[in-house]
């Protein structure tokens, strides 16, 4: 082989060699582009993850806020209605009158307490009672003494006087129970549905008793604790013996349900010309404990 062509070989594979090196560069920095492409979407995926987490920890902490504030306002607001419990079960009803009159919101604070204490009930009394007047004639004219939401009143066709400290309902009467504004004998049946409250609720009942008819009924709903002697509640027998003695007759009393008793009265077609001295035995206040 003579220079001439040897050379022109060299020059060949000098050539394939730089060819070869392209494509090896070309090659080298497209893996390169695609690594730094995944390295990108890797990040990109990782930033979203951590985002996403973040998010997710922030609406957690967010709920758990949520959660620990709902907690808290219903403990002060279980904290609120268990004082005004209280407050009702050991002043005058001519006081409660006041205590809300100087602030009604109070009387929604209580009210939204009681309903959340009743709904732990297997049964309400009132319901008991809308089913016996269901069970009588819709034309007794009744008087719920403590009505609190009106329930009685819109459950039954009767016509029904609904009396309490405080009226959210223009059907509601405000007033001291012990002096409503009907007349004497004009409602044939009285009802006290968890009303009996204030220090004075004999004179509660002494109202019941003259705005009632002759033969008219008392009807008396009470949590079962303040009638268990043992534990500082009045005997139920004394109860009912101070009730007749005020004119009134037991018919029946009912202790089967767990966490209230019903006391059924008829008023006396006649009464005595005597007034008769009552000795009232002391109810025992339903204080709510902390839940």
């Amino acid at each position: 082989m003579n220079d001439k062509e040897s050379s022109k070989k060299r020059k060949r594979a000098r050539r394939r060699d730089r060819a070869q090196n392209e494509k090896l560069k070309l090659s080298s920095e497209k893996e390169s582009a695609s690594a730094a492409e995944r390295i990108d979407e890797d990040e990109e995926e990782s930033t979203k993850t951590s985002a996403s987490a973040k998010r997710i920890k922030s609406q957690g902490q967010l709920s758990n806020s949520s959660s620990f504030l709902a907690k808290m306002k219903a403990k002060l607001s279980g904290g609120h209605f268990r004082m005004i419990n209280e407050k009702l079960y050991t002043c005058t009803g001519k006081e409660a009158l006041e205590y809300f009159n100087d602030d009604p919101t109070l009387f929604d604070t209580y009210h939204s307490g009681y309903q959340e204490q009743m709904s732990h009930w297997p049964e309400l009394p009132v319901n008991i009672i809308i089913k016996w007047l269901k069970d009588h004639s819709p034309s007794l004219v009744v008087a719920d003494f403590g009505c609190g939401d009106a329930r009685l009143a819109k459950n039954v066709k009767n016509k029904v006087f609904s009396f309490d400290l405080i009226s959210k309902d223009p059907s509601v009467i405000s007033c001291d129970m012990s002096n409503t504004p009907l007349g004497s004998s004009s409602v044939d049946v009285a009802v006290f549905c968890l009303s009996l409250m204030g220090t004075n609720f004999p004179s509660y009942l002494r109202e019941a008793h003259r705005i009632l008819k002759p033969s008219g009924w008392l009807l008396i709903a009470e949590v079962k604790s303040r009638f268990d002697s043992t534990t500082g509640g009045a005997d139920p027998k004394t109860f009912t013996k101070a009730v007749c003695d005020l004119g009134f007759t037991s018919v029946s009393k009912d202790f089967s349900n767990k966490m209230f008793i019903l006391f059924y009265f008829k008023k006396k077609e006649e009464q005595s010309s005597k007034k008769k001295e009552v000795e009232w035995p002391e109810l025992k206040p339903c204080l709510y404990k902390r839940r």
